[in-house]
């Protein structure tokens, strides 16, 4: 496969979303420069990517402007994943939350101006939503934030929206809803659910649902967070821009699905029992609700649709299957 001449940063490559999105580029022949402090990334995640002499691994701070102006350096493109995930995180620790996704956020806008990238391409979040209940999910309609990590996603499409108008930076903000799928860490106080879920269910523990299980979500499998990143560099996007002033767009990627989670657990517990029988015998525990949780969240991807040409490959039914083959045969 010929090598490409474009140059992309990603900013967290070696957490979940952004180690697949090195892995994904780089099969695509980019040369890709990875930008991570393994806070919450995993050297474990890039380690087989090490010696691809396309690849650059830099270890540093998106809070530390210095580190950001080295790894832009000579970049086509940013992919802007890093970040300090989880609204309960937040909600317990806002001003660390605040210090990595703001200032780390600015940081790295600031370093991508500077150096002259074609376009800045940001992971926004699905939280923006807040209060708003209007359903599914349409860019132009959003709430009051309901958690400090909310804010914190907000805030960085305001900051692009600013950049894009005074600089004329394009910048393409994606609000990811509920991503999951192979590297998503099972462990730690902060584990997403569909993890934390299927290591539970390994282990033949009983998972806790918060709330009666009616609560909703888009959940959206990596494979068309990888597709959505790549369309958003890809020379259909450039229409997008053509013609306004304004340099800023958000996108919604998901699958546009819904699902309950006591569906999820069903559905987890199904695909891990083909692997260990005794997981079927598995029954939840119901918990209270979690603070700053929306009840509802369901994507419209038309506007996706439309001007990047997205079109998700895989469903979160197929993605649950992917994910209980990945976590069982990982969980040795």
């Amino acid at each position: 496969m010929k090598t490409s001449t474009l140059k992309v940063l990603i900013t967290g490559g070696a957490g979940f979303i952004g180690s697949n999105l090195v892995e994904y580029f780089l099969n695509k022949s980019y040369k890709v420069v990875c930008l991570d402090n393994f806070a919450t990334g995993f050297k474990k995640n890039i380690d087989h990517l090490l010696d691809n002499e396309l690849f650059t691994l830099i270890e540093g701070d998106i809070r530390n402007i210095a580190d950001c102006n080295k790894a832009v350096a000579g970049c086509d493109y940013v992919l802007h994943q890093a970040a300090l995930g989880s609204v309960p995180r937040s909600i317990l620790d806002p001003i660390t939350t605040n210090e990595v996704n703001i200032s780390g956020f600015l940081n790295m806008i600031t370093a991508s101006r500077d150096a002259g990238v074609k376009r800045f391409v940001y992971a926004a979040s699905s939280s923006t939503y807040g209060d708003s209940e209007i359903l599914p999910k349409v860019e132009e309609n959003i709430g009051k934030p309901l958690s400090p990590y909310a804010v914190t996603k907000y805030v960085n499409e305001l900051y692009a929206d600013v950049f894009s108008r005074t600089y004329k930076m394009e910048c393409v903000g994606l609000r990811y809803f509920n991503v999951f799928g192979k590297r998503q860490d099972p462990g730690g106080a902060y584990a997403a659910v569909i993890p934390l879920w299927a290591k539970q269910l390994i282990e033949h523990q009983s998972p806790i649902i918060n709330g009666d299980g009616s609560y909703s979500r888009d959940f959206t499998y990596i494979d068309n967070v990888m597709l959505a990143n790549e369309l958003a560099l890809s020379t259909k996007s450039e229409q997008v821009f053509k013609n306004t002033e304004v340099k800023s767009e958000v996108f919604n990627i998901a699958f546009g699905g819904n699902t309950t989670l006591i569906q999820l657990f069903k559905a987890l517990r199904e695909g891990l029992s083909k692997y260990d029988t005794e997981i079927a015998k598995i029954e939840p525990i119901f918990g209270a609700n979690r603070i700053g949780d929306i009840p509802h969240s369901q994507a419209s991807i038309e506007k996706a649709k439309q001007k990047l040409g997205y079109k998700p490959t895989l469903s979160a039914v197929e993605g649950f299957r992917k994910a209980c083959e990945w976590y069982f045969n990982n969980s040795k």
